[in-house]
């Protein structure tokens, strides 16, 4: 017996039926409010448009390749070779194996070294942007640092040699030049308005990748990664060849050079650090004008404020910059500044950072005369320091003493007179550290150059002074340890 198929419409009516059933049977349990609330239509945040800013923006932005010179070490095997040179070739050109002797110049002439043969080679890629339509282009230092050769490819495949004007290795910028006109600039943002979350755009060349454009946030503002420099920090895709590529927000401006990523792999994990534009074209100034950047310096080594060395000092809570030692004779010194003072202020503006003050003086024309504010015992002590110009030497830092003796105190201190034999030091030398100050880190050796907001002078003050101490609460002594000097958390026994 065979069957018939079935028909089509009466299975298509059936389904539609049950299917109009179950809806029936599941909305009827719903409130009036219940069924509003699933048919009103779920709100959706917009998201930017880059297009347009990519349009007006990416032809500004251009690859760098630079090429160096590497030496070319000849083959020992070639029809002119000197025996020795096999030698040479494995163990270095100033090889001579024994028993052989270099052969001597012709009588009365010299030897004359010859040059070593040099070959140029590719070096490495990054990005840079147009600032002037004259051909000014910025980019990271370390971009175009030790090479020979630096090219600079626009978006629409025209090459041209670039030269440096100027590079700044402290802040990681370079200003080169190519020989051209009428060029697009980006036009400059302002850095100090960005905030958390803010969209932005980075264009450059990742891995080679010309004109790549990638998009993120910002994710933090003010993060401090060196003396001179305050990163913004963004989640920005950023990659090998991206650096001295422009940071470019929703106005299309350029607030930052990206410069730096944060990674275990060396290549991005979320983390992108861009220089931000201010500091960028403060720097610019100078390389435009001079070729270098001139900063200024007041001769003092710095360290943090900490919370519990603020409450022991009188601060309102943690900030300025801790004074561990003063250059002998260095601005600072002349104008009166102190180890254990904690510098509040510079030229009317506030140090909430360390790495605040660094910036602020760096930032200061050599020459200048600068307020200093100290918070010294207690109070603040306004002074005055002529400003001197920072060079590549390291400072030579501040060498202090004190003087008498003493046995072990309530802070596990036995303290005797100085022997450095500087009858202008001050303080006191201490000869064992026991309990309490030794847990705090004080060794024999150290200098105690003050107590609380006592300056001790000699081993018998400082009996008084300690003997003088609540032993219900911490005390905080000046100690020097070498040329450093910090403030040490002690409490009394």
């Amino acid at each position: 017996m065979s069957l018939n198929p079935p028909d089509r419409s009466i299975i298509k009516r059936a389904v539609a039926g049950v299917a109009a059933g179950l809806i029936l049977a599941v909305a009827a349990p719903m409130g009036a409010a219940a069924q509003a609330q699933v048919q009103a239509p779920a709100a959706v945040a917009g998201l930017p448009d880059f297009t347009a800013i990519v349009a007006e923006t990416e032809g500004s932005v251009v690859n760098i390749r630079t090429t160096e010179a590497v030496p070319v070490r000849r083959s020992p095997l070639g029809p002119d070779a000197d025996p020795s040179d096999l030698f040479r070739w494995f163990f270095g050109p100033d090889f001579m194996p024994p028993g052989m002797q270099q052969p001597k110049p012709p009588r009365g002439q010299q030897r004359t070294p010859t040059p070593p043969a040099e070959r140029t080679v590719p070096r490495g890629i990054g990005s840079g942007f147009i600032i002037s339509d004259d051909g000014y282009i910025l980019t990271n230092n370390h971009v175009v640092d030790k090479s020979n050769g630096i090219f600079v490819t626009m978006t629409d495949g025209k090459e041209y040699k670039a030269k440096v004007i100027g590079k700044d290795a402290r802040t990681d910028i370079a200003l080169i030049k190519i020989d051209a006109k009428g060029l697009k600039p980006l036009p400059i943002g302002d850095s100090n308005t960005l905030k958390k979350g803010q969209w932005v755009l980075a264009i450059g060349s990742p891995f080679g990748l010309d004109s790549t454009v990638t998009a993120g946030i910002v994710s933090a503002i003010n993060r401090d990664t060196g003396d001179y420099l305050p990163f913004i920090q963004t989640d920005v895709a950023v990659n090998p060849g991206n650096s001295g590529g422009p940071l470019i927000n929703l106005q299309g401006q350029v607030v930052g050079i990206n410069s730096q990523i944060v990674s275990r792999s060396g290549g991005f994990m979320g983390i992108s650090l861009a220089i931000p534009i201010d500091e960028v074209m403060r720097v610019v100034e100078q390389l435009k004008a001079h070729g270098k950047v001139t900063r200024g310096r007041i001769g003092v080594q710095i360290t943090e404020v900490a919370d519990d060395v603020a409450k022991a000092l009188g601060l309102e809570k943690a900030h300025g910059a801790l004074v561990s030692s003063v250059e002998p004779e260095g601005p600072a010194a002349k104008a009166g500044v102190r180890a254990g003072d904690v510098i509040i202020g510079f030229n009317g503006q506030k140090i909430e950072h360390m790495s605040d003050l660094p910036r602020l003086v760096g930032g200061t024309r050599p020459g200048t005369e600068a307020e200093v504010q100290v918070w010294r015992k207690g109070k603040v002590v306004d002074l005055k320091a002529k400003v001197a110009e920072l060079s590549d030497e390291p400072a030579a830092p501040q060498a202090d003493s004190g003087e008498s003796a003493a046995s072990t105190d309530m802070l596990g201190l036995k303290v005797g007179p100085l022997t450095s034999g500087d009858k202008n030091a001050t303080g006191v030398e201490v000869l064992e550290s026991d309990g309490a100050a030794a847990q705090s880190g004080i060794e024999a050796g150290d200098v105690i150059l003050r107590v609380n907001d006592v300056d001790i002078t000699s081993p018998e003050q400082y009996a008084r002074v300690v003997k003088g101490l609540n032993k219900s609460r911490p005390a905080v002594l000046l100690v020097q340890r070498g040329d450093q000097s910090q403030w040490v958390i002690v409490k009394p026994e």
